[in-house]
């Protein structure tokens, strides 16, 4: 295996990774922003306030988005990483 053939493998992996967590983060951005911008026109300053709504709204997202990382993921591995174990 080459130089570009394994640059070119990790670049790959990369941007499924990017694909497949954009998702989560983005929802947990949103949540965030939101919670932010409730605390700061309440005065409520609790701490579980911060990290209830986001982790429930990550493991919505995580629940929906399933399907499409594992499609992604999958996608990847049968396309070019079993090719490259088998020598093809």
């Amino acid at each position: 295996m080459g130089e570009t053939v394994f640059f070119d493998t990790l670049r790959q992996g990369l941007w499924v990774a990017v694909t497949m967590t954009a998702p989560l983060l983005s929802i947990a951005l949103v949540a965030g922003i939101i919670v932010g911008l409730f605390q700061a026109l309440t005065s409520i300053q609790e701490m579980t306030l911060t990290f209830v709504p986001k982790m429930g709204a990550m493991l919505v997202a995580f629940w929906a988005s399933m399907s499409f990382m594992t499609r992604s993921l999958t996608d990847y591995f049968k396309a070019t990483i079993i090719p490259l174990i088998a020598g093809l």
